[in-house]
């Protein structure tokens, strides 16, 4: 694991929102959220406010969420998405186009040598990959490609892009964000808290992915002879995801893109967890799973065989996680050693700590400060 400091401190939870959140690729929703031209949401990513907007071209862009004229916000966080041809401030009426660009100031008596097109909104870099919508608000993240290497052929069977959502939970736990990936990555603990998941795939079968060069870790795991999908009796209400050949329908592989989505795909079904770390022992956590569009249409659509099952494992998972957060937080916390089949677990936390030193995903950037040092193990590749 990690020294307590990455799990409890204010001063590394604000390194890694500037470093791992706005310095990487962060998840921000589903694109179908903004499907039409004008549609619009702001969102927080790191320390920083970015304005999303569907253009008439059918571009995503995204912006600062900051006005030209006096910095006011162009939309508040969090508010439901709305749809206008163009974008105003609310404070002083300043509008600008769907491509950023300054159209008008109302009464505003503009000094000598004033050009609206030098005062056009600050771009962000959005890329919408496979059905989600993905930010780097500091613009200096390694390209999404190179940042996922080896990850798009995994996730490409499954098609995520043409799912549609089926059913959304909202969590809040008090724990550190990284205490629930970590707890994602290995499946040592399921024999003790997961009984419904080992009646229905095997916890110690499948491996790890590795040598893959991205900026993600993942392995798969086995269906037990009997199932078909991940539920409580094994049995699936939903439709076949279409392309997956006889291997990939008896696998769920468990995929974890830095540094906030994980993605679970099912024969049937791809389940998500979209972080956003609130404190550093307080987690927002969006599940959602993903259906085929010809089930989701059916009159007699019931998600239930699916989200029952995961959200009685996500309880336990997140007790579990408390109650480590509790456990990290003690003057008497030691770090112990990892076993094998935690192995993805310390790669996790071996991407963690090399950012940490290096100043962030891409290394050897202005950044690495004594803070994020004082939280990286002794040794980064143990």
């Amino acid at each position: 694991m990690l020294p307590p400091a990455a799990y409890v401190a204010d001063e590394v939870l604000a390194w890694e929102r500037r470093h791992l959140f706005a310095g990487g690729w962060v998840a921000v929703g589903r694109a179908d959220d903004l499907a039409a031209a004008g549609d619009r949401r702001a969102v927080t990513v790191g320390d920083d406010a970015v304005l999303l907007v569907r253009s008439t071209d059918g571009a995503l862009r995204g912006f600062y969420n900051t006005c030209r004229h006096r910095g006011h916000e162009l939309m508040a966080c969090g508010a439901e998405t709305v749809e206008q041809r163009s974008i105003h401030c609310p404070y002083h009426g300043w509008r600008y186009g769907l491509d950023g660009t300054l159209l008008s100031t109302p009464r505003f008596q503009a000094p000598g040598g004033f050009d609206r097109a030098e005062h056009g909104l600050v771009p962000v870099a959005v890329e919408e990959w496979r059905g989600w919508v993905m930010v780097n608000a500091s613009g200096d993240a390694p390209p999404l490609d190179e940042f996922h290497r080896g990850l798009d052929e995994r996730v490409a069977p499954y098609e995520p892009e043409r799912l549609v959502v089926g059913a959304t939970h909202h969590y809040e736990l008090a724990a550190n964000w990284k205490l629930i990936v970590e707890n994602y990555h290995e499946c040592f603990h399921c024999p003790n808290i997961h009984p419904e998941l080992c009646r229905v795939s095997p916890p110690t079968s499948g491996e790890n992915h590795v040598d893959h060069g991205g900026m993600w870790v993942g392995g798969w795991q086995e269906l037990m002879p009997h199932a078909v999908t991940m539920s409580l009796d094994g049995s699936s209400d939903g439709i076949a995801l279409r392309g997956l050949d006889e291997t990939t329908l008896r696998h769920i592989d468990y995929l974890g893109p830095m540094p906030n989505l994980l993605v679970s795909l099912h024969p049937d079904y791809v389940m998500t967890h979209r972080l956003e770390p609130l404190a550093p022992g307080r987690t927002a956590v969006e599940c959602q799973w993903l259906f085929d569009p010809e089930a989701v249409a059916a009159d007699d659509f019931d998600p239930s065989f699916a989200v029952d099952f995961w959200d009685l494992t996500n309880r336990q998972d997140w007790a579990a996680c408390e109650s480590v957060q509790r456990g990290v937080s003690s003057r008497g916390f030691r770090r112990g050693p990892f076993a094998e089949d935690e192995d993805a677990v310390a790669q996790f936390v071996r991407h963690i700590a090399t950012a940490y030193l290096g100043g962030g995903w891409a290394g050897g950037r202005d950044g690495s400060t004594d803070v994020a040092r004082r939280a990286a193990p002794d040794r980064v590749a143990s």
